[in-house]
Order: structure tokens, then sequence, then C-alpha cells
């Protein structure tokens, strides 16, 4: 038999492979620019989605920097302001914590120069006698010995006319103060009562300048004088 030429158009297996090869490599393909279309899964979801769904469970490094000299400069910076701040919050507490030293020092002055006034000028006629040996706690060098003397010829015309005093501090400020050495004023009002005025009160107002130095840890009386003297004894 003679051998059949196929027609036009009709393909053997051969050429068909043949032809699709011939196409492919007629056609490259940028394998840095593909723009293929998007494909989803037959439960909705795109590929995309997938990917993005298999990155969570991926670990990613992040690239290793040296650090840099303005990230140095920045931390020294911040080092320097903030032992700046320390001394500036250390230079203003200074002066806080000697004014209140300060203050507590003069309270102390105040309240013993009180308690020595009153206890100085308290008595009943019969406590008086032992008003030395209370006043010498708050008393010290000669002013405790004039005390004494002064009470010595006190105590007997006191105690036969039954006298009774009583003083009470209405006021009291620190005049000046130094670390051994302190001024300060007392202002009080000052009651006498005797049988022999019937009990009627005998009423002064009195203020006292007194000197006081410290001993270790106590501040005693060297000095006292009269400032103020007023009778307030009403008149019949």
């Amino acid at each position: 038999m003679e051998d059949q030429q196929p027609a036009t158009g009709d393909l053997t297996e051969e050429s068909a492979v043949d032809t699709a090869v011939a196409e492919t490599e007629a056609a490259p393909v940028d394998a840095w620019d593909v723009d293929a279309p998007d494909t989803e899964n037959t439960d909705g979801s795109s590929e995309d989605d997938d990917a993005e769904g298999a990155d969570e469970g991926v670990v990613r490094f992040r690239e290793w920097r040296p650090v840099g000299k303005w990230s140095v400069i920045a931390a020294a910076v911040a080092a320097v302001l903030f032992v700046g701040a320390a001394a500036f919050a250390g230079a203003m507490a200074q002066p806080y914590l000697t004014d209140r030293a300060t203050v507590a020092t003069k309270l102390r002055v105040a309240r013993t120069a009180a308690n020595a006034i009153t206890t100085l000028w308290t008595y009943t006629p019969e406590n008086i006698d032992k008003l030395a040996d209370r006043a010498s706690q708050y008393l010290s060098g000669d002013f405790q010995a004039a005390y004494r003397k002064y009470l010595d010829a006190l105590v007997a015309p006191n105690k036969q006319a039954k006298v009774t005093n009583t003083t009470q501090v209405v006021g009291a400020a620190v005049e000046s103060l130094s670390a051994s050495d302190a001024t300060a004023i007392v202002y009080t009002n000052t009651t006498s009562t005797s049988p022999n005025t019937k009990d009627v009160p005998s009423l002064k107002y009195l203020s006292y300048r007194l000197v006081l130095q410290r001993d270790h840890a106590r501040w005693l009386v060297t000095k006292m004088t009269t400032i103020t003297s007023l009778d307030l004894t009403p008149k019949f």
C-alpha cells in the first residue's frame, strides 16, 4: 500500500507533543514578574490565606545591627540627666531637713521655757517646801543658786499666809537660737489667792525672757528677767 500523508489539521501524538514544546519555547515566562490569577480552594479560602496561616508558625529572626553612635550618646545623656536629677533632689532635700531640725529644736526650747516658768511660779502652802527641788531640773549654774536663795526668803511668809500661786503659760516663742544657746520669751497669767485676802484672786499678766544653754540633749535656764508686769486684780 502506498503511504498516506496525514490530512491538513490532523495531529498525531508525536506532532502534538512537538507543537506543545515549540509553543513553550516560543513564549518564555518571566519568573520574577508573574501576575497569576487568584485561585480559591474548594472551602472558599484563597491561597493567600493559606500562605498567611502557614506564616504564623514560622519563627522569624531580625537581623542584628550594632549599636549606633547616637544610641550610645543618648544613653549617656540619659544617665547624666538621671544623676543630675538625683543630685538636684538631694540639694533640695538638704535645706528641708535642716529646716525641720531647726523647727524641732525651737519647739524643744519653747517647751522647756514654758515648763520652767510654770514650775517656778506654781505652788501651794503644802508643796512650796519642795519647789526648789522641782525647779532644779530646768535650771543651771548661778541662776539655780539664785532661785534657791530667793525661795529661802519666800517659803516661810507664803506658807504662813497660805498662798496658792498658779501660773498659766499663754504663749512662748524662741527669740534667738544657735548651736548651744537660745533665748525664749514666755507670756503668762498668774493668779494668787490667800485667806488673808478672803480668797479674792490677785491677777497678774507677766512676761519673761529666758536665756537657755544646751546640756547634751537638754536645754537649761541660766538667766531670767521680767519684761512685763501688769496687775489685773479687780479694785473694789
